[in-house]
C-alpha cells in the first residue's frame, strides 16, 4: 500500500507541473500531459480504493 501511494504522490506532482505550466504560460503540449497524469492518477485512485478497502476487512 505504501508503494501505491508513493506511486500516486509521484503521479500528482507531475500533474501539478504540467497544469501549472499550462494554465501560467499557455503551453499546450503540457496541458496534454496534464490530461495524461489526470487519467492514470484516476486508474490509481481506483486501485488504492481497492486495496484499501481490502485492508479494512482484516
Amino acid at each position: 500500500m505504501k508503494e501505491l501511494i508513493e506511486k500516486i504522490n509521484a503521479e500528482f506532482e507531475a500533474f501539478a507541473g504540467e497544469a501549472n505550466q499550462q494554465a501560467e504560460k499557455g503551453n499546450k503540449a503540457a496541458g496534454t500531459r496534464a490530461r495524461k497524469s489526470a487519467l492514470e492518477l484516476s486508474k490509481l485512485f481506483k486501485e488504492f480504493r481497492k486495496v484499501s478497502v481490502e485492508e479494512a476487512k482484516k
